[in-house]
């Protein structure tokens, strides 16, 4: 994937994160998807006191492109206002694995990027919500 895809939808998940609702104590994120027609999705965090209920930023995304008819993606970006690397819990994971989205890039709000196949997220300890 070349620097300008990766740059477009790390701000693009930047700009997303901006929306994040976290009232009861979520990470605000952020995430852009690129569908396999170069379409891109914006999404961020929604929180919810009913832990059930809590919607990470790339599951919106997701979820979003899919009701839009979409099935087929190339990347997905996830921007996170924390300290060090955030990456997805499982639940996401899995999310993300079922819809075959291989290639993530994580970012924070400093500018470090890393680009990861969904199966190297495996040995991350993932962050609960």
């Amino acid at each position: 994937m070349n620097y300008d895809i990766i740059d477009t939808i790390v701000r693009t998940a930047i700009d997303a994160m901006r929306n994040a609702y976290v009232e009861h104590g979520s990470i605000a994120t952020g995430a852009c998807l690129l569908a396999s027609d170069g379409t891109l999705y914006s999404g961020c965090a929604i929180d919810s006191v009913v832990p059930e209920f809590k919607l990470p930023a790339e599951v919106v995304v997701t979820a979003k492109a899919i009701s839009e008819g979409k099935r087929e993606f190339d990347a997905i970006s996830i921007v996170a206002d924390i300290e060090g690397t955030y990456t997805p819990d499982e639940l996401s994971y899995k999310f993300l694995l079922e819809f075959n989205i291989q290639e993530i890039i994580l970012a924070d709000l400093k500018g470090n990027t890393k680009v990861m196949k969904l199966e190297d997220l495996v040995p991350y300890k993932t962050r609960r919500r």
